[in-house]
């Protein structure tokens, strides 16, 4: 393994935690004393023999002898010290706890010590993995194998020089006798397994020695931090606040509307298809069904936004809308999604159309927005983003939602959606249906189909609702003439 001979400067701020590792470090020292320590002895591990080892049934009961404590507060502290590497699981390396049982373990070198500040740089990482996969002949474990196609990427540029260093050392370590090299193999891993944890893993050096200040050191606060303070702590002041009452009426009041609605809370009707392997919930559900249920349906009336994130909810706003001769205002908002989640190849192709057809004087589906923000807009959209149309979306929005979204409740196309919705029955399986249902489960369509079959809707509905060029059709007729 390549690491650095030269130690970095002790800064002020690291000091005091030096001087608790070094407390600790003489405890692991004590516990490797011969008389006085934890007695080891010679395990076998796959056939080769490795000298010094203990296990963590005498760890703990060294801890307690020691230390006058319980059993509890012992294994604690034993896996303190073997989440910091000093002392390393020799079966289950990736589990950093100690146990108090038969498992084995031994006591890491001081070099791989944390007080050593050995910084675990990218490159020494790299040439480890190297040489592991060669050794292993490219049988790494997953979170290894993840590291090291990360590394190679971010490497490239000198991942020769890495083979040639792993290849180097392994020679080197054929030399050795095979039990030293079971020990150094089990060191450097232990050493890894701490610095580069596998993902969703707990490590203590994230919150290592170098992240903790000085509580004793003055800290210096300059002319700008306290700048940033007084304008932090003025718009603190000037922010509105709201009583406890009204907040806690609100929950109250989103937690009643929401709670049939609520899977945890709620059961799914006509069943859950994943415990009965019955898929009649997600057909009743899908995006483009002809007749929703009535759940779905009520949850549309609980908020415009409600309303527009149900596809099937969103297409009989739009046939209310177009009966109102005012579908324009939806036809924008739906257009501002399409470039706020579309591709960044097609933007300012997707800009240019949005300007034409709602902002430009005369667009033939021109929306009625203030000036302010009208301006700030065709501003924006010279050099058009992703959030461009933003402040005349959120306008748009908000008069659907002031205005128009009443009145589609009281209308009768909402009230005609809500007789004709579907109230399924709970279903009653039988065991015997239960095991018939898994047996005949089907595999479902496939969601890129449903994309494919979305994306051919909604260029229909697009053909269908675009502006007819009056003068183009009189050209076309005169040309037949």
């Amino acid at each position: 393994m390549t690491i650095r001979t030269t130690r970095p400067q002790r800064d002020q701020h690291y000091r005091p935690r030096i001087h608790c590792l070094k407390k600790v470090e003489a405890l692991v020292v004590e516990m490797q004393d011969t008389k006085s320590g934890v007695k080891g002895s010679e395990q076998k591990l796959n056939v080769t023999s490795i000298p010094h080892v203990i296990t963590g049934k005498d760890i703990v009961t060294w801890i307690v002898n020691k230390m006058k404590n319980n059993t509890e507060e012992a294994q604690v502290l034993g896996t303190m010290l073997v989440a910091y590497g000093y002392i390393y699981p020799i079966q289950n390396h990736k589990k950093l706890v100690l146990c108090n049982d038969a498992s084995l373990y031994r006591f890491q070198t001081p070099y791989f010590w944390p007080t050593q500040r050995w910084a675990a740089e990218d490159s020494d990482y790299a040439i480890y993995l190297a040489k592991r996969n060669i050794r292993k002949k490219g049988q790494l474990e997953p979170y290894e194998q993840a590291h090291y196609n990360h590394l190679h990427k971010w490497l490239n540029h000198k991942w020769d020089f890495i083979v040639m260093q792993a290849s180097e050392q392994h020679k080197a370590g054929k030399e050795r006798l095979k039990s030293d090299r079971v020990v150094l193999d089990c060191q450097e891993r232990a050493y890894w397994i701490i610095n580069r944890p596998p993902r969703r893993t707990h490590s203590a050096m994230d919150t290592g020695p170098e992240r903790l200040l000085d509580p004793s050191s003055d800290e210096k606060i300059t002319f700008d931090q306290y700048r940033r303070m007084n304008i932090f702590y003025q718009q603190t002041i000037m922010r509105s606040r709201v009583k406890s009452s009204v907040s806690l009426g609100a929950l109250v009041k989103y937690v009643t509307t929401y709670k049939n609605h609520d899977p945890f809370l709620a059961p799914c009707l006509p069943s859950n298809p994943w415990q009965t392997d019955n898929d009649a919930y997600w057909t009743m559900n899908m995006r483009s069904v002809d007749v929703p249920t009535k759940m779905r349906v009520e949850r549309w009336s609980f908020s415009l936004y409600e309303l527009l994130v149900d596809l099937r909810g969103r297409d009989d706003f739009k046939i209310f809308l177009k009966k109102e001769f005012s579908g324009e205002n939806l036809a924008f908002w739906e257009a501002a999604e399409e470039l706020k989640w579309g591709t960044a190849s097609s933007m300012s192709a997707k800009a240019e159309t949005i300007f034409k057809t709602f902002l430009a004087p005369g667009a033939p589906r021109w929306i009625n927005i203030d000036g302010r923000t009208m301006g700030l807009t065709v501003k924006g959209l010279e050099h058009p983003h992703r959030y461009v149309l933003e402040a005349a979306q959120t306008h748009v929005f908000l008069l659907m939602k002031k205005d128009t979204f009443f009145r589609y409740l009281k209308s009768p196309t909402y009230k005609d959606i809500q007789k004709k919705a579907l109230s399924p029955e709970a279903h009653n399986f039988s065991p015997a249906q239960l095991e018939q249902n898994a047996q005949n489960r089907s595999p479902g369509i496939h969601p890129i189909i449903l994309w494919q079959q979305e994306e051919v809707e909604k260029a229909k509905a697009a053909a269908a609702a675009a502006p007819i060029d009056v003068k183009a059709m009189m050209s076309k007729v005169d040309r037949k003439k």
